[in-house]
């Protein structure tokens, strides 16, 4: 059960990243019937609506509808990888090297189960570095992973889509 728990705050946390919308924030004709609305189910509305009808793309190709290629794609959103609900069972795992928190970091940025023994061990040899002290930040942890997972030469393709 605490296997599940675990995977489902992961799956949850990686969800809720926002990127940057292709095309300029008016593209799109759910832009278009939605515009000057706010909220949740509206900003849903309009993803649906330019989604279904391929319609952004459409005017990404073409610079219609409101699209235009011209910008810089941006992220404003948190890392795909948020251990802040399991930092507790996270650090200790890392402190032994092994166990259920761990598992679930692995599999949620898609390390494959042959590069899982090298991911545990990495993160266990680097325990001091990522966790320097008590009050350390989720923040401070996470980019210390990837670092640390970048050093690698098996491990560092899974850090290129984060």
């Amino acid at each position: 059960m605490k296997k599940i728990l675990i995977t489902a705050a992961l799956l949850t946390m990686s969800s809720s990243a926002f990127a940057g919308a292709p095309g300029g924030p008016n593209c799109g004709w759910g832009n278009m019937l939605f515009k000057g609305q706010s909220g949740t189910p509206s900003h849903i509305m309009a993803s649906l609506t330019n989604g279904s009808t391929g319609n952004a793309t459409f005017g990404m190709t073409f610079g219609t509808n409101g699209c235009s290629t011209s910008g810089t794609l941006s992220y404003g959103g948190k890392e795909m990888v948020d251990v802040s609900m399991i930092m507790d069972e996270f650090s200790e795992d890392v402190a032994r090297g092994d166990g259920e928190a761990m598992t679930a970091v692995a599999v949620s940025m898609g390390v494959e189960e042959q590069d899982r023994a090298n991911f545990k061990r990495t993160l266990h040899t680097n325990f001091d570095r990522m966790f320097p002290s008590e009050d350390v930040t989720t923040e401070h942890v996470v980019a210390t992973m990837f670092t640390v997972l970048e050093e690698d030469e098996k491990l560092a393709k899974y850090t290129v889509a984060q």
